[in-house]
This record gives C-alpha cells, structure tokens and sequence, in this order.
C-alpha cells in the first residue's frame, strides 16, 4: 500500500492495512530465522571435523556445494531483510539465481 494511500482510509481499512503488514512481517521474520538456522548448519558442515574423513575429491565437492549454499542462503536473508531506505527494492530470493542445488550427484 502506497503512503498517500493511507490517508483516504477510514479506521477499519486502516486496522486492516496494519493487519496485513504485521502478518507479512512475522512472515519474513520467520522465513529469516529459517535460513540463519540453516545457514548454521550449513557452516557446521562446512567447519566439522567430520568433514576431513571424506577423500580429496569428496571433499572438494562438498566444499563447492556448501559454499554455493552459504552464499545462496547469505544473500536470501539480505534480500528479505526489511530495506533502509525507501527506494530499495527486494531482489528475487537468490538460491535459485545461485544455482544451488542438494548435492552433486557424484558424490557417494
């Protein structure tokens, strides 16, 4: 809703405006928990000792997909994180610009 908008509206079109960005609001809120949550877990993969018991190969492949990953999920979060100013616009969530992918199939 644009902010010239918003001073035709009688109460209960505003109450409902406000309603409607809380719910939008709790929804990024959410969707931002979820990535930094995953992202976590990404860079626990990527930093665990675990990781020094693949072979080089693996290895390498599990680094170039966890870094295409962390950068996806890096960039989702800024795009849904509520801009500074008022002329920003939000980009499309970057996973998929990314190409992320689960994981390579070649790897065991």
């Amino acid at each position: 809703m644009i902010a010239d908008d918003l001073d035709t509206l009688d109460a209960h079109q505003l109450r409902d405006a406000l309603r409607a960005a809380r719910a939008e609001a709790a929804f990024k809120q959410a969707v931002i928990e979820k990535l930094t949550h995953e992202n976590a877990i990404l860079k626990r993969l990527k930093f665990a000792a675990q990781s020094e018991r693949f072979g080089a190969e693996q290895k390498s492949l599990l680094d170039e997909t966890l870094d295409s990953d962390l950068a996806a999920v890096a960039a989702e979060i800024e795009a849904l994180r509520p801009s500074r100013a008022a002329g920003d616009r939000q980009q499309p969530p970057a996973r998929e610009a990314a190409g992320a992918s689960a994981a390579p199939r070649r790897v065991p």
